[in-house]
């Protein structure tokens, strides 16, 4: 770390293909077989201590232990259901670790530590105290990581707030380093996280105590000096050999393209007054998602039982709205879990029903009239402007309570509410109109139709900040957002919705186009319509790789399900297109639609094209 320090500071440069080892938890192991390569090969190390389990398997203490084997597991992609975090009890001077009990005997001693800093190759750092664990995260039991997780209270029915979060990060750095300086001599400048749990809150707090330097676990960047604070690393596993090694880190640099498979998920067809039919919906979308083999969920986190798409409530706990169930961040944790998907956030950037009704007025989109007034927009979505700097810090405030409340979440999908007309929005008149990018004042609110795309790109931008400060730093948090077939068929129509596929391109990870033929109400047939909108995706740079190409499996007019193997075909004609990218909406799991052959013959990587096994 001294090196990393000093190149930081231009004192000196890192040598070419600089490598850092660093090896976590305090395990005997490292005295007893690292230490002496390290010795043997002149090579340092940083070496993270788990401060709490020293000090429990020194002292003879017994401690609760199931919850951090459950948690250890789950992120794992385990099939175990972890549901509570009140832990068996081990034995004295034993500790479950990875499935196994180690006593004192699994962990270094404190002399063990103090001779391998002497030697100057090895570097202490904290593992945290008593972090490394899990601790109960929401009503249904769910243990999450200690570091990002709000502990829930099943006796108030209350979770920890921000002040007593904080109040527990800092004060276990805190104590995790009085036990290092005390034992070592050496007050510790790094912090490792357990499970790489970490953001943006966390890492303010690590600077707050002291800390220099932090790393995190999954992270795929490559690490510079200058990319710190807080680093990436590469976890390596199972004794990989020098290329295995190669390629993980060429991977890193440039990884290569991966498909997108994908379903969108009403968490209202899940819901229900009676907790045990939760739990049965919840199996049997878990079944339905493992089984389909895709990669990721878009999850919907607001509710709209009347299927408005305009969110009066929400399924996590917020400040603006009110909760119609605790469910988002149990759903989400056992979708990742259970089924070993990447789950993103599925949420509206303007359609909000806010609890007063003159408040929602008074942000609400306007239209502009004839004679000069304007009106409040009473169209599909009630939506509030992307013009009112109050309506900004709503929406910005309403993200970053959903990424507070699960910060495990892999991205976010913004909904198909995110459009102005070409009649709206008036509010840009008004005094307290403002640039949702720099805030600055609006001194010509006849604004073109690319004025106000970039507009609600910026207003996204501004909201998705909310999420991102307490969004796991291990995971790549990504953005999707869903985009109208028509304004791609006819660009002009971005005069019609201020959205464009260019600009989306530019902006975001993945764009979510709505393929949807009979939403669309063209009159061409629905497979010429699909040709069509491949074709001209693929005129714009990276169109392919980053569109995300979402097909109906309801046709709303007609009030039916799609015919399963006609979905399949639509699937395969895509792909046959030259569409990479894949999803569907709506899925009921519950009933078993679309029917569960054809729409995974459709949707799985490994089915199509058809390949015939070898004899």
């Amino acid at each position: 770390m001294d090196d990393i320090q000093a190149a930081r500071q231009g004192k000196r440069p890192l040598p070419s293909n600089a490598v850092l080892l660093s090896f976590d938890d305090g395990l005997e192991s490292f005295y007893r077989r690292v230490y002496p390569l390290l010795q043997a090969y002149d090579y340092p190390a940083l070496f993270a201590v788990e401060t709490g389990w020293l000090e429990r398997v020194r002292k003879g203490e017994s401690i609760a232990t199931r919850e951090t084997a459950q948690l250890a597991a789950n992120l794992g992609n385990s099939s175990s259901d972890a549901s509570s975090d009140s832990g068996d009890e081990s034995a004295a001077d034993e500790i479950q670790y990875n499935g196994a009990t180690r006593g004192q005997a699994g962990f270094v001693t404190w002399e063990q530590v103090r001779e391998m800093q002497a030697s100057g190759l090895v570097e202490v750092a904290t593992h945290t105290h008593d972090l490394h664990r899990g601790i109960r995260a929401n009503p249904q039991g769910n243990v999450e990581p200690a570091a990002l997780a709000r502990r829930y209270d099943p006796a108030s029915g209350e979770y920890e707030d921000d002040a007593a979060y904080r109040q527990r990060i800092h004060d276990d750095l805190v104590q995790s380093a009085d036990v290092i300086e005390s034992n070592t001599g050496m007050r510790p400048r790094t912090v490792v996280w357990p499970y790489g749990a970490t953001n943006a809150e966390t890492e303010a707090i690590a600077r707050d105590v002291g800390f220099d330097f932090t790393f995190n676990l999954g992270d795929r960047r490559l690490s510079t000096p200058a990319s710190g604070p807080d680093f990436g690393r590469l976890l390596v596993m199972g004794n990989p050999t020098p290329v295995d090694i190669e390629a993980q880190v060429a991977q890193t640099l440039d990884p290569p393209a991966r498909s997108q498979r994908a379903v969108q998920v009403d968490i209202d067809m899940l819901y229900d007054d009676d907790p045990e039919q939760v739990h049965a919906n919840l199996s049997a979308l878990l079944d339905r998602i493992k089984a389909m083999q895709v990669r990721t969920v878009y999850l919907q986190a607001f509710a709209d039982p009347d299927g408005d798409g305009t969110a009066s409530s929400l399924y996590f706990p917020n400040d603006h709205l009110p909760m119609r169930a605790d469910l988002f961040n149990r759903v989400a944790w056992q979708l990742k879990t259970r089924a070993g998907v990447d789950v993103y956030a599925w949420l509206p950037l303007l359609a909000f029903d806010l609890p007063d009704d003159s408040r929602q007025r008074r942000l609400q989109v306007r239209v502009h009239e004839a004679d000069g007034e304007s009106r409040v927009a009473e169209r599909a979505y009630r939506r509030l402007s992307p013009f009112r700097p109050e309506a900004q810090a709503l929406v910005h405030d309403i993200y970053a309570d959903l990424a507070r409340s699960t910060p495990g979440i892999d991205g976010i999908l913004i909904h198909d509410d995110a459009y102005l007309a070409a009649d709206e929005d008036a509010q840009a008149c008004a005094p307290e109109a403002r640039w949702p990018d720099s805030g600055r004042q609006i001194t010509d609110c006849k604004l073109s139709a690319r004025d106000k795309t970039r507009a609600l790109i910026d207003f996204g931008e501004q909201a998705l900040d909310g999420a991102r400060h307490y969004a796991n730093l291990s995971n790549r948090f990504r953005v999707a957002r869903n985009l109208y077939a028509r304004v791609v068929l006819d660009p002009s129509a971005e005069a019609r919705f201020s959205q464009a596929l260019g600009p989306f391109l530019e902006h975001y990870d993945d764009v979510a186009l709505m393929a949807m033929p009979y939403l669309d109400g063209t009159e061409k047939p629905a497979e010429e319509w699909l040709d069509t909108l491949v074709d001209r995706v693929q005129r714009y740079p990276r169109g392919l790789d980053k569109t995300v190409f979402e097909l109906q499996t309801y046709d709303w007019e007609r009030q039916e399900w799609i015919e399963p193997r006609r979905l399949r075909d639509w699937m395969h004609q895509l792909v046959r297109r030259g569409a990479l990218n894949l999803a569907y909406y709506p899925d009921d799991f519950i009933t078993g639609k679309p029917a569960f052959q054809p729409t995974f013959e459709g949707m799985s990587l490994n089915e199509f094209p058809h390949r015939r096994s070898q004899p």
